[in-house]
């Protein structure tokens, strides 16, 4: 620590020295007192250390054309420890899902539950349905193979439920009869190019799989042999045309006796595309002789993939439907027998997992169709609408009653895919430290991204003092990188921080190393008085 020294204290080391006339041993200074001591050689707080830290890591040479919003505080105390940019917008990436999360818990509660309703259009008559099968969905995400470990384990408990209904036989329609999300299935300014991507999938009322399906291709024994293909979870959605076939990759070269081959750079080469008219997928290219690849496919239409996958475990479990799409309606169902179902009832409701679990299959991975989802519930429960716009609404009130700045965030999406989303650091950091003092706070907490052990940041920070400690969301489309979230303190106070960084051309690594380093000093740091998170 540097101390200044004022004229008379430098005038008072001058007339000691003169004192001393040079002859003879010169005296000695008195002894400081201790506490006086102390005071001298104190070294920089906790505090300037960070600030020394943080200063250095985005001075980088690396980051000269790169720009960075930082803002760190301790919510308890009401202080800000570091800030740098913290009043500018950046492209958050998936630091969206923040928002869309902690305001999802605010307005629904962590036990909110999705429902799917199933409707009887038609009477039953001796087990089967005449009429139509009606499905009213709600958006519910959970039916997945990330959610349940089997998707369809979802479809055959909708199916036992049915025969316990005492249907064993539709003659009609298995349909979607509620359009609870209007509108584009996309967001808004999401990247054409991502579209065929599974984490671009469209969201509808009606939703499987994440929207997506899983391909599995297996080359032939030998070149020239047929190309094969399994369709994950259901077989039946959809339809792949393979015209790729099995054959050597072209840098391939000879090795060894008997023309055996040796691959030097490839297993192969695949495309898949949708036929827009038929819903298919086509899949070209080439793959080599026995080699297996796999390819997640967007569902050309989300409605279509769930009544899919629900036929084919009705199938499973021995229900039969007759897909009659046009029949003659009648009140009673003949020939004596009695109608155990009205012409028109609702059989039962499909009740999806609680939200807190639905959060932690957002947060964890960043799943950007739950956020989609979430986004249109909101806007379905609280507005009576379910689209984006309206979704968006609840929650700018509910920033606006956080006292969030107005300015401070513009949002076009729920995920953050969108390159028209913006948010500030001081944004996140205050929806942060309120979500923390709501009674939902612990499902939020627990479904963030650990350091070091699960979810986007798991592989990250390992062996540091945030390893277990750090609860935070990532974020990251091209030239964004975001991390925000809670760290601990080494001796016990729970911190708020933010850092974003946006338009650099340095390597994604360099980011993380920023965003990493900031984390582990924050766990790191002692600044007393310890509180409980």
């Amino acid at each position: 620590m540097k101390v200044s020294r004022t004229p008379a204290m430098v005038a008072g080391l001058v007339a000691l020295g003169c004192a001393s006339g040079g002859s003879g041993p010169a005296p000695q200074p008195a002894a400081l007192p201790a506490s006086q001591m102390a005071t001298s050689a104190a070294p920089p707080s906790p505090i300037a250390v960070l600030h020394t830290s943080i200063d250095s890591l985005i001075a980088d040479s690396v980051f000269r054309n790169a720009n960075w919003g930082i803002l760190i505080v301790d919510p308890d105390r009401g202080d800000t420890l570091y800030s740098h940019n913290a009043g500018k917008l950046f492209m958050p990436a998936s630091n969206m899902k923040v928002i869309t999360g902690s305001v999802a818990l605010a307005q629904l509660g962590p036990n909110f539950q999705f429902h799917t309703t199933f409707v009887a259009d038609g009477p039953v008559c001796d087990g089967t349905l005449h009429g139509d099968l009606i499905v009213n969905g709600r958006g519910d995400p959970s039916e997945s193979d990330a959610m349940r470990g089997d998707a369809l384990s979802a479809m055959r408990d909708i199916a036992d439920s049915l025969r316990a209904h005492g249907i064993n036989r539709v003659v009609g329609q298995v349909r979607n009869g509620f359009d609870a999300f209007p509108g584009p299935t996309f967001g808004y300014g999401w990247s054409w190019d991502d579209l065929d991507a599974s984490y671009s999938a469209g969201v509808d009322e009606l939703f499987f799989n994440e929207g997506a399906a899983r391909i599995v291709i297996h080359g032939a024994h030998k070149p020239g042999g047929k190309v094969s293909v399994a369709v994950l979870p259901t077989s039946r959605y959809p339809v792949v045309h393979v015209t790729a076939i099995t054959e050597f990759p072209p840098e391939s070269l000879a090795a060894g006796s008997g023309g055996r081959r040796r691959f030097t750079r490839l297993q192969g080469e695949l495309h898949a595309s949708l036929d827009t008219l038929t819903g298919s997928v086509m899949l070209a290219g080439w793959i080599a002789p026995d080699a297996v690849d796999t390819m997640d496919v967007v569902y050309p239409d989300q409605n279509t993939a769930y009544l899919e996958a629900l036929r084919g475990a009705f199938g499973e479990r021995g229900l039969a439907v007759q897909n009659v799409k046009e029949r003659k309606r009648f009140g009673g169902c003949g020939h004596g027998a009695r109608a155990t179902t009205p012409a028109s009832d609702t059989l039962f409701t499909y009740l999806s997992p609680p939200l807190r679990d639905v959060l932690r299959a957002m947060a964890k991975p960043s799943q950007n169709q739950i956020a989609e989802i979430l986004l249109r519930t909101l806007g379905l429960e609280k507005a009576g609408s379910g689209t984006a716009d309206s979704g968006i609404a609840v929650v700018r009130r509910q920033l606006l009653a956080w006292n969030v700045q107005p300015d401070g965030f513009v949002q076009r999406d729920g995920s953050g895919l969108s390159r028209y989303d913006y948010l500030t650091p001081e944004t996140l950091v205050r929806v942060l430290a309120s979500i923390r003092q709501d009674t939902a706070f612990n499902a939020f907490y627990d479904a963030l991204p650990i350091a070091g052990v699960d979810g986007t940041i798991g592989n990250r920070m390992r062996d540091t003092p945030a390893q277990g400690n750090v609860h935070a969301k990532t974020g990251f489309v091209a030239n964004a990188r975001s991390l925000s979230g809670y760290v601990t303190t080494a001796d016990g106070h729970m911190l708020i921080f933010s850092a974003l960084c946006n338009n650099w051309t340095t390597s994604v690594r360099e980011i993380e190393r920023v965003q990493d380093a900031i984390a582990v000093d924050l766990a790191s740091i002692r600044m007393g008085g310890a509180t409980t998170p």
